[in-house]
């Protein structure tokens, strides 16, 4: 009963990070543009420092897992992701001036942006599938099949992030709109997963 509960709940965080991790490196070209345009290299830039954080992530996410994994952790990493977050919206036009006028080229330009606009945020989501892994296994015979599984959701997750940001969101909202929502969403993901938490210690306990 009580993985009849959680499981879903994993699912659905993995599917949400997913989301917006597409949805956050749509906007990143967005971001950019005003400052460093929208050719190759900018995008080169953008897809290069996602593609590094989320390796951290990865192997970070991977190394916590090892460690009385819960869901209780899980969901600070929701709300660590949330508050890497903010700087972009309260401080991202300040900070690309700032390089702006100190790298010419735009594609170190854009290059050292990104990195300090979304390595963190990035690496923190990239840290929830191999998390949600070692949450959802319990028989290690069943590994391969929950990875699948899980990295299927994730990546659905992942094609609706960057078809509904591309098609939709950008067409009617804000960027800085559309990122308050995502902070909101994962303050929101990581308080369902610490309530899961003690409702699951408290379950233990019964």
């Amino acid at each position: 009963m009580r993985n009849s509960l959680i499981n879903p709940l994993v699912y659905c965080l993995a599917f949400t990070s997913g989301t917006i991790i597409m949805s956050v490196e749509l906007l990143g070209g967005r971001i950019l543009s005003p400052w460093f345009g929208s050719s190759i290299y900018v995008w080169g830039s953008i897809i290069t420092i996602f593609m590094l954080s989320l390796s951290a992530g990865y192997l970070i996410g991977g190394r916590l897992s090892l460690v009385n994994a819960n869901l209780g952790r899980y969901g600070l990493f929701f709300i660590l992701a949330a508050f890497t977050l903010i700087p972009t919206i309260f401080f991202g036009d300040t900070l690309m001036d700032s390089v702006f006028v100190r790298i010419e080229d735009p594609r170190y330009g854009s290059l050292v942006t990104s990195t300090l606009l979304f390595f963190l945020p990035t690496a923190v989501l990239g840290m929830v599938s191999p998390y949600s892994v070692r949450l959802l296994v319990e028989n290690t015979n069943h590994s391969g099949h929950v990875a699948g599984r899980l990295y299927f959701v994730s990546t659905l997750g992942s094609a609706l992030g960057t078809l509904v940001t591309s098609f939709y969101l950008v067409l009617y909202f804000e960027v800085n709109q559309i990122l308050g929502t995502m902070v909101l969403i994962l303050v929101v993901g990581g308080i369902a997963s610490i309530a899961a938490f003690f409702w699951q210690a408290k379950q233990d306990v019964m």
